[in-house]
């Protein structure tokens, strides 16, 4: 069905203000899926904050245009689903990896994270990306090592020297045990 005018603005509008917002996009051949897998898709995708759209690629070349994914321009060809990531860096990837693995009919065509068109095959680094939670845990491991190393420091002389004193009150035990022992 043919788009007029006035519609195909709506859409390069609204995908260029989900383009500039951002943080990654995927795009995978649709060719051969059925109405239900898209459907099924675009839950996934709703599910997990990814704004995900089939949109001409004339369409998506002027949308992308002065956003940081300007750069998939080139790599669009044939039918396409551009699935843009919002909150997660990964998400867009992890969605269409896992989709596309029980539907070999969703071939990655392009992978872009940062301003950069990445190969398809970097959709495995891209989906490895760690959450927003995931990343601050980490964060925090790393500022609290360095604590814990400090106060562990601080504690050994004390610990030491109960040790010490617990050793030499069991060896005048054992020694008392053995004189009254004989």
């Amino acid at each position: 069905m043919a788009l007029k005018l006035e519609e195909k603005k709506v859409v390069v509008a609204e995908v260029n203000a989900v383009a500039a917002k951002a943080l990654s996009v995927v795009g995978a051949e649709n060719r051969g899926l059925t109405v239900t897998q898209m459907t099924d898709l675009r839950a996934k995708a709703r599910k997990e904050g990814v704004y995900l759209r089939i949109v001409k690629n004339t369409l998506a070349r002027k949308a992308v245009a002065g956003t940081a994914f300007e750069c998939i321009s080139p790599a669009l060809k044939g039918p396409i689903v551009l699935a843009f990531s919002n909150d997660d860096p990964g998400a867009a990837a992890r969605i269409v990896k896992a989709f596309a693995k029980d539907n070999d009919k969703l071939v990655t065509t392009l992978v872009s994270l940062g301003g950069q068109l990445l190969k398809p095959q970097d959709i495995e680094r891209v989906a490895l990306l760690p959450t927003r939670a995931q990343a601050l845990s980490k964060l925090l491991g790393v500022l609290k090592a360095p604590i814990a190393k400090f106060v562990g420091t601080l504690a050994a002389p004390n610990s030491k020297l109960v040790r010490t004193l617990a050793a030499v009150l069991e060896a005048k035990k054992s020694g008392a045990a053995q004189v009254a022992a004989k």
